[in-house]
């Protein structure tokens, strides 16, 4: 890893076991270590026993992430989003308490969501 990838690798890691939480926004061009990272992290907190949620914007990112799912899938998220449009997470679902339980959520792609 990289200087950088360490820094990044470090502080999430240190978020998820001091149950700090936090929202991390990492940005990079193609071929520059990001899905190396977010493999790397997901191994980890893994080998110990916890949750970590894999999800991407395009199916095809998807399928990179170990246990990947399309956000859409994951979340519930409706395909056509409108300004009422909202996720259908019951409250006592095992897709509620799968959310509950994850010590991580990678999202790849994430920013593109919000162009």
């Amino acid at each position: 890893m990289t200087d950088e990838h360490n820094v990044l690798y470090n502080t999430i890691v240190d978020a998820v076991y001091k149950d700090n939480g936090g929202l991390f926004f990492v940005y990079g061009y193609g071929g520059t270590g990001k899905m190396f990272v977010w493999k790397t992290l997901a191994a980890a907190i893994r080998s110990r026993g916890d949750i970590v949620i894999n999800v991407a914007l395009s199916g095809i990112a998807a399928l990179l992430l170990t246990g990947g799912r399309t956000t859409h899938s994951r979340f519930a998220i409706p395909i056509n989003v409108l300004e009422d449009s909202f996720c259908s997470i019951k409250k006592n679902s095992d897709l509620a308490a799968l959310l509950n339980k994850a010590k991580l959520i990678i999202w790849d792609e994430a920013l593109e969501a919000f162009d």
